[in-house]
């Protein structure tokens, strides 16, 4: 990983979704090489100085791989303080300094797990098996168990863009690399902005397409281009997979 160029990598995650994650892996991956020798560092601070090692995980490699005594949070570690302490909508504070309190400590990578588990299995989000919990009895909120935690309300942003696909004599499409940062970074596709002079141009048509936070609408034209490139030479999101498919283009993907 360390010695691949992360266009590489995209390449190779290709179709995965958060492309995010493979270009914070690449950067992880040559700090281990570079400044940790090839292993990866134990301790959580330094896990956590990682690029893409958030506080959840950093928590879960120590504790688990390496025995730190340190507490992992998640949502099923959520759900269980919030029920036991009865707590509708507990902050982030809240839920880390439950699990540091009862951290057993000689054995945190067990514990955390054993948490994890319990959330996933027994304190389930709907219809927890609150008679087979082994900490009922430490339970404020089982008399409300299906109301504890408030689901957090999650509000998709709609986004309406436009997109020039441009086809050359040989069916190869135009493509560009977008930059480093923001949407779709570093990937390669066809171009889409707010807004594009598409007078004169043919309407193939509109691709929605739902992320985790947005809710995207493309509207599609086609143009010429005196040359194109290979798409399979190129990384390529699942969207623009979608935009080449609806001009013909060799994907067999769903458009809808």
């Amino acid at each position: 990983m360390a010695e691949s160029e992360v266009d590489e990598v995209l390449f190779l995650w290709q179709g995965a979704g958060y492309y995010s994650r493979a270009r914070r892996l690449h950067s992880l991956s040559q700090i281990v090489v570079n400044d940790y020798g090839g292993v990866l560092p134990s301790v959580y601070d330094d896990l956590l100085a990682l690029p893409g090692i958030g506080p959840y995980t950093a928590a879960a490699v120590a504790s688990i791989a390496f025995n730190h005594p340190v507490a992992c949070v998640d949502g099923n570690v959520r759900r269980v303080m919030a029920r036991q302490t009865n707590n509708e909508n507990p902050t982030v504070k809240d839920v880390q300094e439950f699990a540091d309190l009862n951290l057993f400590r000689d054995h945190p990578g067990d514990w955390n797990q054993a948490m994890m588990e319990l959330g996933a299995m027994i304190c389930r989000p709907r219809n927890p098996l609150c008679d087979a919990c082994p900490v009922r009895m430490s339970c404020k909120g089982t008399f409300r168990a299906n109301e504890l935690p408030q689901p957090k309300k999650k509000k998709k942003k709609n986004v309406e863009l436009q997109c020039i696909l441009k086809i050359d004599s040989q069916g190869r499409p135009e493509l560009i690399q977008r930059p480093n940062s923001g949407l779709f970074a570093g990937l390669w596709g066809p171009q889409v902005a707010d807004e594009l002079d598409t007078k004169g141009l043919d309407y193939l048509g509109s691709i929605r397409h739902v992320l985790s936070h947005r809710v995207m609408m493309i509207h599609v034209w086609k143009d010429s281009c005196e040359q194109g490139i290979d798409p399979h030479t190129v990384a390529l999101s699942t969207l623009d997979r979608r935009i080449l498919a609806l001009a013909g283009v060799f994907f067999d993907v769903p458009l809808e």
